[in-house]
């Protein structure tokens, strides 16, 4: 029997079974309980303080108690809180970026991905450097400057040595006004020694989803290869952050495992992140298992509404206030301006799951032969900045605070000293007016205009003010790449 630790090192204590199901005895037992609910909110609400704010966050257990309850009154007031939180660390920002798929080569068993070993009729394909070169030029005309790369675990096929020199490749290509200037990497679990290649590399956040916390469900899910273990891949992190990797990104599948337990797992993770290096997940994911190829939805019977995914959202953002939120294409339109509201602050934009899915293709192409997952919202870039500026958001394309070191914890801090409006906001305002400058079609460049104008107003200090001010005349005029 192991004993629940959020500073243990080992998987089966931080992420403890009879910890997470006294947890949901516990928010089921007190669901009802509305003096507890109340306070709940209460404690999750920011609170002022000097020129930020503060929030204190919940427990994992508290976090389901707000899960389990189902008063509409108390339910919209998570939503109002989240939506609160978010725009006191994150402002109207709403980062931008797309996958890039490097490799559908796979030696696992995941029954619920089409990569996995014994699909024998999907399309197998792995990107050359120069085919990788002209993935990233395409996503360059598009306009866009972060990239996650996805690749299956082969380890001939895909070494670490591969994913090195596709990362080199992608920060090499300078085409017109272009650069990729982040690559955050979503591979499999891997070595300490690996990690450290990846840090060496300059990548971003190092994501990779549990998909389940639930241990005999995950070695279902994964019955071949070596995904197959559990506690390797669930300590992934700790090895990750050991090997110097200041940013990482969690998620897990919803659908594959009943919603309530892989929640509190998940935010156990984020306990166990903080509790042992000092900082939790720079970003949690929230995706939905999703039809592909030969995977069908259907015969997972653990699907939550688009209700049920609002309210997980929500009472992540509650939990983990100063943690970035993440929702793909997977999802429609729809639930993307509905989760906008839960307290998401990065989407993705004209994505391909598919290996090789940018090149020589329209934005009104898209290849199927090699689709991770079906992608829910087809719109292109362009039609995404513009809804997300017609929505009242700031598309951002920046990376300022990778490149200027403020990763981990010097990202938290100053993220909760307010001082985030005197950086970020404004990087936001310049990365956007480079993309309507060199990408953007009229109609969006017309409401971005009108957007930037009215935001200027919303830096705090004059003096970052007036530089701004500066800055965009000089992009307007041919010049790139400003930052604080």
């Amino acid at each position: 029997m192991f004993k629940y630790d959020p500073k243990s090192l080992k998987a089966e204590e931080f992420i403890n079974d009879a910890e997470i199901r006294a947890t949901l005895a516990y928010a089921e037992e007190h669901k009802n309980d509305f003096e507890l609910i109340d306070a709940i909110l209460e404690k999750a609400r920011p609170v002022k303080k000097g020129s930020g704010y503060v929030c204190a966050g919940l427990s994992h257990r508290e976090a389901s108690v707000l899960l389990a309850c189902e008063d509409p009154e108390r339910i919209e007031r998570m939503f109002k809180i989240a939506e609160e939180i978010k725009l006191a660390f994150y402002g109207n920002r709403i980062v931008i970026f797309a996958p890039l798929y490097l490799s559908n080569y796979c030696v696992n068993g995941c029954v619920y991905c089409p990569y996995h070993l014994k699909n024998k009729h999907i399309a197998r394909k792995k990107l050359t450097q120069e085919e990788v070169a002209a993935e990233v030029i395409a996503l360059q005309d598009m306009g866009h400057k972060r990239l996650a790369i996805e690749s299956g675990e082969d380890p001939v096929n895909n070494p670490i040595e591969y994913i090195l020199d596709c990362i080199k490749t992608i920060y090499s290509i300078k085409h017109k006004n272009g650069a990729i200037r982040r690559v955050n990497v979503n591979i499999a679990a891997t070595t300490v020694e690996n990690y450290r290649k990846l840090k060496d590399a300059g990548i971003g956040t190092y994501i990779l989803f549990q998909e389940t916390y639930h241990k005999e469900s995950y070695e279902q899910l994964h019955p071949t290869g070596p995904k197959h273990n559990y506690c390797y891949h669930t300590e992934a992190m700790d090895r990750a952050m050991e090997g110097g990797i200041d940013d990482v990104g969690l998620g897990v599948l919803f659908g594959l495992e009943l919603y309530k337990y892989e929640f509190a797992g998940l935010l156990m993770h984020a306990e166990h992140l903080e509790a042992v290096h000092g900082v939790g997940p720079h970003t949690i994911s929230v995706p939905r298992i999703k039809h592909a190829d030969d995977i069908d939805p259907s015969a997972f019977d653990n699907s939550i509404s688009d209700e049920i995914f609002e309210k997980i959202t929500a009472c992540i953002r509650l939990t983990v206030p100063y943690t970035g939120m993440i929702v793909s294409t997977r999802e429609t339109e729809e639930v993307r301006s509905k989760l906008l509201r839960c307290g998401v602050s990065q989407v993705s934009g004209g994505s391909r799951t598919s290996v090789g899915g940018y090149a020589g293709y329209s934005s009104d192409e898209r290849p199927h032969d090699t689709e991770q997952f079906d992608v829910s919202d087809q719109r292109s870039l362009d039609e995404v900045v513009r809804w997300l500026m017609e929505t009242g958001h700031i598309p951002s394309f920046c990376t300022a605070c990778y490149r200027e070191g403020r990763t981990g914890d010097r990202f938290m801090s100053l993220c909760k000293s307010g001082q985030i409006q005197n950086c970020c906001h404004p990087n936001a305002l310049m990365t956007l007016k480079e993309y309507l400058e060199d990408y953007a079609s009229p109609e969006t460049r017309a409401v971005g205009e009108k957007l930037i104008a009215k935001e200027i107003g919303n830096v705090p200090n004059e003096k970052v003010r007036g530089i701004v001010e500066e800055r965009l005349e000089k992009i307007a005029n041919g010049e790139r790449d400003f930052r604080f």
